[in-house]
Order: C-alpha cells, then structure tokens, then sequence
C-alpha cells in the first residue's frame, strides 16, 4: 500500500508539473510571438516613413534583418529585399487581403521560398500600394530557451518530490501498520483512525464468535460421531479423509484423519467410495471378523456438484442372523407342516378311494386323529413363539411360585411317565419370583416332556427348586440317552433335532427348548444345558428374584 500511496502522489505531482510547464511555455510563447509582431510594426512603420520622404529608393539602400516586400494594389509585387520580383500574384494571400480590407494584417504560414514558420505583418500605404514585412517565427525556440532553466529546476523539484513522497506515504501508514490487529487499542492510535479501529474490534468479535460456535459444533459432532456404534467416515472429492470415528478406526486402521482413502484401503471400501464420488450411492455387504458389516457410501452435493462422500459402516450381524434364522424356520415349518398334511391327506384319499378294509378303518382314523394333533401341537408352539417374539398376548406379571408350577407339571405328565416306565420326583423348597404363570409353565413342561421323551425305561426325572438371596433356580435332571457335546449349543434351535431319524418315533415339534429359551430371555432369566451321553441331562433355569 505504501508503493501505491507513492506512485499515486508522485504521478499527480508530476501532472501537475507537467501542465505548469506546458501553461508557462504557451504564456511566454504568445508574449514572444507578440513581442515580434511589435517589432514588425515598428520598423514597417519606420520603412513606410522612408518611403514617403524618398520614394522606392528608400528600400535600396535599407539594410535589415527581415523581408521587405512592396506589393502594388492588383497583387504585384513591385520591389522585394531579396531582389525577386517574379513573384505570383499576392493577393491570395490572407495579410494582403486582410491589409487592403483594414489597412493592416498580419499571419503566421509556411514561407514558400524558405519552407519554415514565418511571420507576416502588412501595412497599406496612402497611394494604395502595401508594404509587407516577413520575420522567421522563432517564438517557440525562444520560449524554450526562455523555460530551459526552469525546466531544469523542475526535474530537481519532480525527483525531491519523489523522496518526499515516499517519506510521506511511509509515515501515513506507519499509524495504521502499527495497529494490532489481534487486539486493537483505540487509546493508542490516532483520532482519525478511530472508525477503523472500531471496526476491526467488532469484526474480530463477530470472528471470534463465529469460531466458538464453529468450534462447539464441531466437538458436538465428533462426540455424536465417536459415541456411535455405526463406522463414519466423511472425504472431500477427492478421497482425503475428513472426519473419522473411532468405530471405523478400529474396523480400517487406516482410515485416519487427512490419509487418501482410495490408497492403500480394503477393496470393498474403496469401490463404495468411488461410486459415492461418482455421484451414486452404493450398498455393500462384507464380512469382517465373523461378523456381517453392511457399508453404504452416499455422495455429498454442493450445488449439484459431488463435493465429498459420507460412508456409514454398521453392524448387521443380527439381522443377517435373524434372516439366515428366519429362513431355516420357514423351510422347517414348511417341512413340519407338510409331513403330517401328506399322512392325513394320504389316509383320506385311501379311505375316499374304498381302499381300505372295513377292520382298518379304525385303525387308519387312528393314525388321521394322531397327526391331526400333531399338527395342532405345532401350529400352537409356533403361535407361542410368535407372541414370544413380539411380546404380543402375554399375559402381565404376578407373583408365582417356581415349586407350585413344577408340582402340577409333573402331575399333568405322571401318566406320561408311568407309561414308559419312568419315575418323576420333586424336591426343593417353595421360592416365588415376579413372572407369568402360563409362560412359566410351558417351560417348565417342555424340559420335563424332553427329560421323558429322550429317557430309558426305568429311568428318573427330578425336578429341583431352590432360591438364595436375588435369585432362584429351577433344573431338571433325568437318566437319558444324553445329547452329543456338538449338539449342545444347538438344541435350543427352531425345530432342531439331534437323531432326526427317530423324530417321528418319539414326536414332538422339535419347538419345545425353543420356547423355553424365549420364554426364559422375557423373564430375563438365564438357562444352562449340561448333558453326558448315556448318562443324563440336566437343564437349569436361573431367574432374579
């Protein structure tokens, strides 16, 4: 600013000096120019007093400096200084014209004999004929001459207004450089400066509150970012990486702050990214860890323009899970409900068809009955994992006793048991716990079925309760045929069985441990399996009281 503080004073002082000198030029050429009109007055006047007293004969013996032409009033020229009277005709010519109109005239033009700036001043005499005086015009060779010496002092002046200027330009500013413009102090300054100072105080007020609240947001969203589960990760167009939260840290170590994330990255991320800035969103599925991660990369717009990438990595182990489970449950359930409609379906048609003995027919509405209620059983378990699932239709809590539920469990199998030559015993003492009765109940009543069911003849089912301080604890034990230890982990799957071959035989849907397994996570209660093949098995349910 100092530069063009100079050069603006310097340039405007130089014009100024530039127009004097012109304006001093064209006075003193005009007064020269007037000062040689004078003396051509003068001394034609002098010449024409001649010529009155001698005659023609005067301009003979005349010595002077200047051209001396006597021109007759038709335009001739009678007698020239410079003895050439083969003059054209002069009556073209503005100062004879103008001095046989006024009776003197005079002009400036291009000689013709000497092709140079002339001066011409002519004077009618009282006979008619004009006398016409001509002198070289020098006026502006005689005004440099006259200015050269103040032109000389006017370069001095030009270059010592130079110096000055830049000292001035330097102390104008030296005010306004010294100002802090972190901290600007008005009792340091100079009163004109005031405004200025003034205002660069509320700018940088208004700049610091803008930086607060910027700064506040952004701790706002790196909290929001790092207390997600979810992986974020935001670039610019070009792949650096701008913000990134510690859940994607620990799924790409290398997606750190200011890093190319289109170098050096897991494949999968890198083909998201690149669609995300290519304007397109993209979903992808991978699998990290033995876990299912599902990474959407979304294109960030700035008037209409892809100006970054925003890509979400989240957690859908679960869901795919679930989906993998919800699947297998649909096969099962179609395969469950199929095999018992095909025997009926099958049994009836032999029956319609009068293929079947008049002593069989019993026999056969015996075997309709038993897959009918077969299938009654499972649509039934399946309502009940459905409620379970959607905590839909269960009744509310009431206080139960876990020894009253397991009394009457084993009442309502006791014939069950006889039957196949099983004994079932119940010991224990009388705890009560916060839960649902019926849902209670149907638990209670699946582990004991299974404990029958999966038994040897002349073997044992007991059924203990006990409790302590904040909790309480139910387990069944039989003398079974066991559950293979690969197997353990999976019994309480829909529809799983460990010997499928023998499913039919022993019956059941295959939903039982199911159902308790749901139904103990709604009593938040925790349910263990421990079995020893050909010994026994002993399942435990243990609820907080």
């Amino acid at each position: 600013m100092t530069r063009k503080i100079f050069l603006n004073s310097f340039i405007v002082g130089l014009i100024v000096l530039v127009l004097c000198s012109v304006l001093f030029f064209g006075l003193q050429y005009t007064q020269t120019q007037t000062e040689q009109y004078q003396t051509l007055q003068q001394e034609t006047d002098y010449v024409i007093q001649g010529i009155n007293a001698a005659g023609t004969s005067f301009l003979e013996g005349l010595d002077s400096p200047n051209r001396i032409t006597l021109i007759s009033p038709d335009g001739t020229v009678i007698y020239d200084t410079e003895a050439d009277t083969s003059l054209s005709n002069q009556l073209d010519c503005a100062e004879i014209i103008e001095a046989i109109k006024n009776g003197s005239g005079e002009t400036i033009r291009k000689s013709e004999s000497s092709g140079e700036s002339t001066l011409y001043y002519a004077k009618a005499l009282d006979n008619g004929n004009i006398i016409r005086m001509e002198h070289p015009n020098s006026a502006a060779k005689s005004a440099l001459i006259t200015i050269s010496p103040v032109m000389w002092v006017a370069v001095l002046v030009t270059l010592l207004s130079g110096v000055f200027s830049f000292k001035v330009s330097r102390k104008m500013l030296k005010p306004v450089n010294d100002i802090d413009l972190d901290n600007p102090d008005l009792s340091k300054t100079y009163q004109e400066l005031s405004p200025l100072v003034s205002r660069i105080q509320e700018q940088n007020l208004t700049i610091k509150e803008q930086m607060d609240e910027l700064h506040r947001r952004q701790k706002e969203f790196l909290t929001l970012t790092d207390s997600m589960s979810e992986g974020f990760i935001l670039t610019d167009k070009k792949g650096i990486i701008l913000s990134a939260n510690n859940s994607s840290l620990r799924l790409f170590p290398q997606a750190q702050v200011g890093n190319d994330l289109l170098e050096n990255t897991d494949k999968d991320l890198k083909q998201a990214l690149h669609a995300a800035l290519e304007g397109k969103r993209s979903d992808t599925l991978i699998s990290m860890d033995g876990r299912s991660w599902q990474l959407i990369a979304s294109p960030v717009l700035s008037h209409r323009q892809v100006s970054g990438a925003v890509i979400l990595i989240m957690d859908v182990t679960e869901r795919e899970q679930r989906e993998r489970l919800r699947q297998e449950f649909s096969a099962n359930v179609s395969h469950e409900l199929k095999t018992p409609l095909t025997s009926i379906s099958g049994f009836a048609e032999l029956m319609m068809g009068g293929m079947v003995p008049q002593e069989k027919m019993t026999e056969f509405a015996g075997d309709i009955y038993h897959e009918s209620s077969r299938l009654i059983a499972l649509v039934d378990d399946i309502i009940k994992l459905s409620k379970l699932d959607e905590d839909t239709a269960i009744p509310p809590e009431e206080t139960v006793d876990l020894y009253d539920i397991a009394s009457d469990t084993i009442d309502s199998l006791k014939a069950v048991a006889e039957k196949q030559d099983i004994t079932m015993k119940l010991t224990g003492e009388h705890i009560q716990i916060k839960g649902v009765w019926q849902l209670l109940g149907e638990m209670v009543y699946n582990i004991c079925d299974n404990a029958i069911k999966y038994n040897r003849p002349g073997g044992s089912v007991t059924v203990d309760v006990t409790g302590g301080e904040g909790y309480a604890r139910l387990s069944v034990t039989d003398t079974g045929i066991g559950i293979p230890y690969p197997d353990q982990t999976r019994v309480f799957e829909r529809f799983y069985r460990v010997d499928k071959s023998h499913s039919k035989e022993i019956g059941g849907t295959g939903l039982g441990l199911s159902i308790v397994k749901h139904g103990a996570q709604y009593h938040n209660a925790q349910v263990t399996l421990e079995s020893t093949p050909d010994v026994g098995t002993t399942v435990t349910l243990i609820f907080t009281r």
